[in-house]
């Protein structure tokens, strides 16, 4: 069959299931917009700018497991999405990003609009390709979503000049793809499997940390039965929030810089630490020598890459996370111990575990003239039963809502954990809502990161997509505030908002709602009320000015080093 290639694109994300893309176009791809006006099997969001396209596409692919698309045009249009794929990159998110370019002759030459986006992401792509004949638009629109969803997932990139796309020829599309020098591991060792059973069975101080590569392998459940069944202590990374239940007994909560304390003490007494789909990212190690430093640390990882990568690990297992905890769980069974000499083996661990929770439980001093952000997030949590999607933009707000809603499920924290990128959490808010029609969608914000890509209250309302925006308004950078309250003397140097806008006036502006509270007992009553809202709503929070994310680990300390109020 002879197409364009512009058709050829199209036809290309039908066949992979593309139901839509998020994106804003361009003089360079104006062809395959042409072709999408054509057809009514995929929908097309337009956002207000690029990098918004990028978080939408990645809040879509997080919360529901399926491949984000994003298309933009070339030059400024490319380069808007950067800090989205990078976003991307780290957290391991499949997306793939479509972006024009100049045609093939002018390459090089400083054209119009051109910009070298291949060699620019070459850094935080998985992998991206510049098309130059039309014959080949196929085999690389397939090889891109392969190479995002399998493995360790991540962003691909595919640069379409403009005459490849105007350009007619044979689509031949396949329906299976063998890359030579791609080609993951999905199965454990099965001697490596029974060498961590070893371990696990002379365990006397075990802990079980989940991160982000179990709920991108669906291995939740996985995680669940082998918890309960050795009765194993479980922290989370950030990533892997809801991972396991959050409300479980067996939780102890997120661990690492701003972990609670009884987990972070876990884990620095542990003499085991059976690590499942985490990196060890600085922010949950702390000081690198300090970390678990009595453990045997067993690492099951879908990269080798990211194993020894940081930490010295004992026994690493590269698999998928869901097949080699199903090996494990085998090999368990088989081993024919029951619960209850679990339960009572690991007694006096959970008596010292239990001794730490009530020493130093996460909390926070109410004040009656101050509404706490602490408070705000544990009534969103008891309201909404944890059955909400939760998206967060970066600093103290995404700190708050990691210690204090406590996410039972997977791929209902919707965060950027490894880059940090303020404002996020509206934009991914968007496309997890768009992905999950039927579920409530709220974003956490800070005033400083909300007004990063406020301009998106215009594609929320003309996709008529009913996100909650809840923002916690303390008039600062909130977190940059309090490392200079902690670290420099109070010099409080750039982080003083003295121009806010009337964030009430300005949902009202683009046709949304908007609210305003200053007393804690507004508080419950407002969040009743936009939770019944089918439309956008942004609920302005004025919170205690000065209030930390606290227990906080300083930056190069040891996470037993923590700050406590």
């Amino acid at each position: 069959m002879m197409m364009s290639g512009a058709q050829m694109v199209v036809e290309a994300l039908k066949r992979e299931g593309v139901e839509v893309i998020f994106g804003y176009p361009g003089g360079a791809v104006i062809d395959i917009y042409d072709e999408l006006y054509k057809t009514r099997e995929i929908k097309h969001v337009l956002v207000r700018h690029e990098q918004a396209a990028t978080h939408a596409a990645d809040g879509y692919a997080r919360s529901t497991g399926r491949v984000g698309t994003v298309l933009v045009t070339s030059g400024p249009g490319a380069t808007n999405t950067v800090t989205g794929i990078a976003t991307a990159y780290m957290d391991s998110i499949p997306i793939v990003v479509f972006t024009g370019q100049v045609p093939t002759k002018l390459i090089g030459n400083d054209a119009f609009q051109e910009a070298d986006i291949t060699g620019i992401t070459r850094p935080i792509t998985k992998h991206n390709f510049l098309v130059k004949r039309v014959e080949d638009l196929p085999f690389i629109i397939k090889a891109a979503f392969h190479i995002a969803k399998t493995g360790r997932p991540g962003p691909v990139l595919v640069d379409l000049p403009k005459d490849v796309l105007q350009a007619k020829g044979k689509f031949d599309y396949p329906n299976e793809i063998k890359l030579r020098s791609y080609n993951p591991n999905y199965e454990p060792h099965i001697k490596q499997i029974e060498r961590a059973y070893e371990l696990l069975e002379k365990a006397e101080r075990p802990v079980l940390l989940v991160g982000g590569g179990v709920i991108s392998s669906e291995a939740s459940e996985e995680i669940k039965e082998l918890a309960e069944r050795l009765n194993l202590p479980v922290t989370m990374t950030l990533m892997g929030l809801g991972g396991f239940p959050g409300d479980h007994d067996q939780s102890l909560g997120m661990l690492g810089m701003h972990g609670t304390y009884y987990a972070n003490m876990a884990v620095a007494n542990c003499d085991l630490l059976l690590t499942v789909g985490a990196r060890f990212d600085d922010r949950v190690t702390g000081r690198v020598d300090a970390f678990a430093p009595m453990a045997k640390i067993i690492h099951i990882d879908i990269d080798p890459t990211s194993i020894q990568k940081n930490v010295k690990v004992h026994i690493p297992i590269v698999a998928d996370c869901k097949r080699a905890l199903r090996k494990l769980l085998e090999v368990i069974k088989i081993g024919a111990k029951p619960k209850k000499y679990w339960k009572e083996r690991f007694k006096d661990w959970w008596e010292q575990i239990d001794i730490w929770k009530r020493r130093y439980p996460l909390t926070y001093k109410p004040d009656p003239n101050y509404i706490k952000p602490q408070y705000v997030i544990e009534k969103l949590y008891e309201l909404t039963k944890g059955e909400a999607i939760i998206t967060t933009e970066v600093g103290q707000n995404q700190m708050w809502t990691a210690q204090f809603y406590k996410f039972k499920y997977p791929r209902t924290l919707i965060s950027s954990g490894g880059l940090g990128t303020m404002g996020f959490g509206f934009p991914a808010a968007i496309g997890a809502q768009i992905g999950n029609p039927d579920k409530l969608v709220i974003d956490i914000a800070g005033d400083g990161s909300i007004q990063m890509n406020i301009q998106e209250l215009a594609t929320a309302m003309e996709q008529r997509v009913p996100v909650k925006i809840i923002i916690l308004n303390n008039g600062y950078l909130g977190m940059v505030r309090q490392w200079q309250e902690l670290f420099y003397g109070k010099r409080y140097s750039q982080v003083r908002f003295e121009v806010l806008p009337d964030f009430v006036r300005l949902a009202e502006a683009y046709g949304a709602v908007g609210m305003q509270i200053t007393k804690p007992e507004e508080v419950e009553p407002a969040l009743k009320k936009i939770l019944e809202l089918k439309t956008l709503v942004i609920l302005d929070v004025h919170i205690a000015p000065e209030e930390g994310v606290f227990p906080m680990v300083p930056a190069g300390r040891a996470t037993t080093e923590m700050i406590l109020v």
